[in-house]
């Protein structure tokens, strides 16, 4: 589970030009030294792109260097496997754009050459020509002969309907959410072959039974289900399968970190790792993630493989990522306080008796440094993850839960968008949230992943989530885990475990700011008239607008307008804190019980739907600030320094100058699924 910032025709393309492949060692041309350190990359579009520090990295040990170079190098190496799983066109499309950008020698200072500009790197942002958030198609500023002109100028070729699909209105969203459609059928997102339907896939998997019924096995996570002469059939994600020529890659980076693991523990669950990469067996995933969650020692961690299901519409699918860590000392000591604890948490939470864990095991929290990012958390990464995703694992074993200290840290210091004055009520709020804001946010991180993901069990006998709660599943447990960390907030049990010096204003702090973003700010992400599709944003929105309704008999929470404008004001907010514990209750009773009904009414009467005049005027207040809504990172890159017989004697940290450069480079250097 990741934790994200609050706020069939066949068709080929041909390039004139070999693209040789860069050496995965060699460095990029472009790179920055560091003096004051400046977090700002560009802006374009409604993206910011920025940049972040490993600290700790010179503290590290050759041998702990090279595990995180060689781990960084795996992620990348499977760059590719998102973008196909994105759209079927992607690659060809991706391809065809980098090689206009390349070798055009025309005029490049024409409103169609910045409009091109623009959605390549649109394109390049989004992992695919889908918006990474709202999942709508990307819409192009320039004209079909305006793209006809560049490919032949550059002789370069975009045929059929890879083509035609960057213009018209099929495969017009990623992933399809809506209620009462068949939401497989309708998404573009490339996890199903043409033809499949959602009754399609729910039978396919009803009928798959694991060996072990208490410990089920995550059916559908590595391949992709297709139709050959009407039978349905995986393509497994494996080596000599589905995507094998990058998984090679990634295995061979991946050798070569388990001949430098810290202890035997890691490079155990390493080797498991490869091995289920090179077999694609449920099974030795389920151990892996056993082995890996059991393996806590060391300074260096790291997520790989297919793993969050939130872009396939039923939530079987796991998309591909990698996010390489080095561990932050000095701020897990402070945050481990919350894993030592985390049975209080249980025991005194507003759930039913029946759906509390009477033993809360191996939750380990840590805050990490990002060394490197790929696949699904890249450009746009997560600030937050608990894993593995399994329940049983989770109840029998444990998870590990990681903040992304550097990653929070470059987002906290890349400038105010001076949004905060438009949309508070009073000065009493902007106070609260100067104040108090960044330390709310962090703990409500920590609360959610640490407490909130590891919270709760199953009824005897109830099936996975994503089988009885289905495409709600997803919304449903971030929610869920929100609330956990909205409950604890504003609780004195926090300053007596020493994490707050004051719990009531911190906890008026996160309240506000909740409430602000699901009511409010976050609809800037979102154009007039759309639905809420995005998962956390559907959470977030469910979230508060329940209790909003709930508390009206009391004011809990007031809706004001001033001049034209609505704000919103927390009036009581140790009754906010009853009805954040009664959904938190309800909640956990859906996710235990089953309940799709329940589910459903919640999500689609609270979650789904937008106030399209309040949505107008927000839109309207927020055009005065120019800071972008989304924000996303380029990667340090991690250059080797080698000696004559080939060895690494030392790795240097360096920093991308531009968003460009480094998109053309990890083209250049890893694509293993392009011709």
């Amino acid at each position: 589970m990741k934790q994200l910032l609050s706020f069939a025709l066949a068709c080929t393309v041909l390039v004139s030009c070999n693209q040789e492949k860069k050496t995965a060692v060699e460095a990029p041309v472009e790179v920055k030294k560091e003096q004051t350190f400046d977090y700002n990359v560009e802006q374009f579009a409604d993206i910011k792109i920025l940049r972040y520090q490993i600290p700790g990295w010179e503290h590290l040990t050759l041998k702990e260097q090279k595990l995180v170079y060689y781990l960084t190098q795996a992620g990348l190496a499977g760059r590719d496997i998102m973008w196909d799983q994105n759209y079927r066109h992607n690659l060809k499309i991706r391809t065809a754009l980098e090689a206009i950008y390349t070798h055009y020698d025309g005029d490049k200072t024409s409103a169609d050459w910045k409009a091109f500009e623009m959605y390549l790197k649109r394109v390049w942002f989004s992992n695919g020509i889908h918006h990474h958030y709202s999942n709508d198609k990307l819409k192009p500023e320039f004209s079909e002969d305006y793209l006809k002109l560049l490919l032949a100028e550059t002789d370069t070729t975009l045929e059929g309907e890879a083509f035609a699909v960057i213009f018209n209105d099929k495969d017009a969203k990623k992933v399809n959410q809506a209620k009462g459609v068949d939401n497989v059928a309708l998404s573009a997102v490339n996890f199903y072959g043409p033809n499949v339907t959602n009754a399609d896939v729910e039978k396919f998997y009803k009928d798959k039974k694991s060996p072990n019924p208490e410990k089920p096995l995550s059916y559908g996570l590595n391949s992709k289900l297709v139709k050959e002469n009407g039978q349905l059939k995986e393509m497994v994600y494996k080596s000599g399968g589905l995507y094998g020529a990058a998984i090679d890659q990634i295995v061979k980076w991946l050798e070569l970190a388990q001949g430098v693991a810290e202890n035997k523990a890691q490079a155990d669950a390493l080797n498991l790792l490869i091995a289920y990469y090179k077999t694609g067996n449920l099974q030795t995933w389920d151990d892996y993630n056993v082995a890996w969650t059991a393996a806590t020692a060391g300074n260096v961690d790291y997520i790989n493989s297919f793993i969050e299901v939130y872009n396939d519409p039923l939530g079987y699918r796991g998309s591909y990522e990698s996010i390489v860590q080095i561990n932050d000392f000095d701020m897990s000591e402070k945050m481990k306080v919350l894993s030592d604890n985390a049975q209080w948490f249980e025991d005194n939470s507003p759930l039913m008796d029946a759906h509390k864990k009477k033993n809360v095991v191996g939750v380990t929290y840590k805050v990490v440094n990002v060394a490197g990012e790929a696949g699904d958390a890249s450009p746009s990464t997560p600030i937050g993850v608990n894993l593995p995703n399994a329940n049983w694992i989770r109840a029998a074993v444990g998870s590990k839960s990681v903040s992304l200290g550097n990653i929070i840290h470059a987002y906290n210091n890349a400038g105010s968008t001076g949004r905060l004055k438009e949309f508070v009520n009073d000065e009493e709020e902007e106070q609260l949230e100067e104040k108090y804001g960044q330390l709310a946010d962090k703990l409500h991180t920590a609360l959610h992943e640490v407490i909130g993901h590891a919270s709760g069990q199953l009824n005897p006998g109830v099936g996975e989530t994503k089988e009885t709660l289905k495409n709600y599943a997803s919304t449903l447990e971030e929610g869920r885990a929100d609330l956990v960390g909205l409950y604890y907030l504003y609780n004195p049990k926090l300053q007596e475990l020493g994490l707050v010096d004051d719990w009531k204003s911190v906890g008026k702090a996160a309240y506000d700011g909740y409430i602000r973003n699901g009511l409010m700010t976050q609809l800037i992400r979102l154009n007039l008239g759309d639905d809420v599709e995005e998962a956390h944003m559907r959470n977030r929105q469910w979230v508060s607008a329940w209790v909003f309704e709930k508390g009206q008999a009391d004011n809990v929470i007031e809706k004001i307008t001033r001049d034209g404008k609505t704000y919103y004001n927390i009036n009581d907010y140790d009754k906010l804190h009853d009805l954040f514990g009664q959904l938190l209750r309800e909640t956990q009773r859906i996710k235990s019980e089953g309940d799709y009904k329940a589910v459903e009414a919640l999500v689609e009467n609270y979650g789904v739907k937008v106030d399209q005049d309040l949505h107008a005027e927000i839109l309207e207040r927020n055009k005065q600030f120019t800071s972008a809504p989304y924000s996303g990172f380029v990667n340090p890159v991690l250059v080797p320094e080698m000696n004559a017989e080939g060895e690494i004697t030392a790795i240097q940290v360096t920093q991308p100058e531009t968003f460009v450069g480094q998109m053309l480079n990890y083209s250049k250097t890893y694509s293993f699924l392009t011709e």
